[in-house]
């Protein structure tokens, strides 16, 4: 694996790792962290990926954007479409005033991010559980 994927893949697990512990809180949990997280922890693992296959890519924090490029490399990635397009909304929406996420919302992006992240590992040849880094 090439240092900056490996770079990505432990940015992407820092953002698992929270996602993680904030989905375990009792007293007041952060249901918008645990939506964020889980975006965040996507779009790192396709970052990876594509720095893995020497794709080039911007600032891009549209999950869509960035699944439509790495499907040169995974096209069986296609099957997380509808995924990413549910956390990519999570980048940006609830970061503000405005809307909230809530118990719902934050289960439902940990289940899809927890989805997305295993594929994710298993196309770089990592093991399903954490790298290590906590």
């Amino acid at each position: 694996m090439k240092p900056i994927t490996a770079e990505w893949v432990d940015k992407a697990e820092a953002d698992f790792a929270t996602m993680e512990r904030e989905s375990r809180v009792r007293k007041n949990p952060n249901y918008d962290a645990v939506c964020f997280h889980a975006q965040q922890c996507a779009k790192k693992y396709l970052k990876a990926r594509l720095c893995e296959a020497d794709a080039a890519f911007g600032k891009v924090h549209d999950l869509v954007a960035l699944l439509d490029q790495a499907l040169a490399v995974e096209l069986v990635w296609e099957k997380f479409r509808e995924d990413l397009a549910y956390l990519s909304d999570f980048a940006v929406s609830f970061r503000y005033p405005g809307e909230s996420a809530d118990k719902s919302a934050a289960t439902d992006a940990k289940k899809r991010g927890r989805r997305f992240r295993q594929a994710a590992r298993s196309a770089l040849g990592l093991e399903s559980e954490t790298s290590g880094l906590f």
